[in-house]
């Protein structure tokens, strides 16, 4: 993307670019091209750790490291909802991806809520709430997979 084309994009332009990279083949979530340089991915929900990644080359990598180990190929992404907030660089998003576990050919679905800063074409923060628990089991995940506490699994 070129930086005229990026510095006019704003947060609806680079959601739907967001949505169109994740679905079908080379699939991605938050794209390089559509990431500023010193980029804040927080997901609060997910295990101590994962919390919070600062920069694009760090988010990058560990995006490279789950994609690794997170069997899942997305193929529906559905909108439920877009807000417009008084801050003209962000939106919060509400929608479904639905998708197969490679590993087990289970289809399942995760509901995600999305708050989306776009500043000069780029995503400046993202911050994504998942539904862990439907994640999880659609993986098969126990709490000690995740890092945290409780039972172990049968």
């Amino acid at each position: 993307m070129s930086p005229s084309a990026a510095g006019t994009a704003g947060p609806l332009t680079v959601y739907q670019r967001m949505q169109e990279a994740l679905v079908g083949d080379g699939a991605t979530l938050l794209p390089a091209e559509l990431l500023a340089e010193d980029v804040v991915v927080e997901t609060p929900f997910s295990p101590p750790g994962m919390r919070r990644h600062e920069g694009r080359e760090a988010w990058l990598a560990f995006y490279r490291a789950r994609s690794a180990v997170l069997p899942v190929r997305f193929e529906q992404f559905r909108e439920l909802a877009t807000h417009q907030t008084h801050d003209p660089e962000v939106i919060v998003v509400e929608y479904e991806l639905a998708g197969t576990v490679t590993t087990t050919g289970l289809r399942a679905s995760a509901t995600l809520i999305g708050v989306l800063r776009v500043r000069d074409g780029l995503i400046q923060h993202w911050r994504e709430y998942q539904d862990i628990l439907a994640i999880s089991a659609a993986l098969k995940l126990t709490p000690q997979d995740l890092g945290g506490a409780g039972t172990p699994a049968p």
